[in-house]
């Protein structure tokens, strides 16, 4: 059952998947932890993760810059980082704005 508020789980989706195709949950479960880790495993090399028609996840390296304490205006250097977002598919945007 979809929810409109809280959170969607791995045990979610297997279950999903199990009253559409029938598969065991054990091997549900599995299939799902394979996809999270195949995605993870792609990203921990710095590749960018699309899926058609959802969404990417985008790895961005930024560099090291000056920001400023925003109570004292003292600036500090900010280490350099990897940052990862994700941007939504125009399907998916339009899916969810329409609700």
């Amino acid at each position: 059952m979809m929810r409109s508020v809280g959170t969607l789980t791995r045990a979610d989706l297997a279950e999903t998947i199990n009253r559409k195709m029938g598969f065991s949950r054990a091997e549900l479960m599995a299939l799902v932890e394979s996809i999270l880790d195949h995605m993870s495993d792609a990203m921990v090399k710095g590749e960018n993760v699309k899926i058609s028609g959802f969404g990417t996840f985008v790895l961005r390296d930024k560099k090291e810059r000056i920001g400023r304490n925003p109570k004292t205006g003292v600036e500090v250097p900010i280490t350099p980082r990897r940052v990862m977002t994700f941007r939504a598919s125009q399907i998916l945007k339009d899916r969810i704005l329409k609700g």
